[in-house]
């Protein structure tokens, strides 16, 4: 199944949940489709836990406060 194809059920889904329940069931729908999709991705191996946390080892945090402090901080 092509990705416009998954696209279309999902907007459909959220189309029905939205018109037959209201905003809560749109959002209901649109939570659980996310939440479907990141275990997905995670069962392919897409994904890693560790991409949602974001580890610095201590010297990469000292740099980030000294330049901070020096007001040479971009983000």
């Amino acid at each position: 199944m092509s990705r416009s194809v998954v696209g279309l059920a999902a907007g459909m889904a959220l189309g029905f949940a939205a018109y037959f329940g209201g905003f809560w069931a749109f959002l209901l729908v649109l939570v659980l489709g996310v939440v479907g999709l990141v275990v997905g991705r995670l069962m392919e191996g897409d994904l890693e836990p560790g991409d949602f946390v974001r580890r610095r080892d201590d010297r990469q945090r000292i740099h980030d406060d000294q330049r901070r402090a020096r007001r040479d901080w971009r983000q």
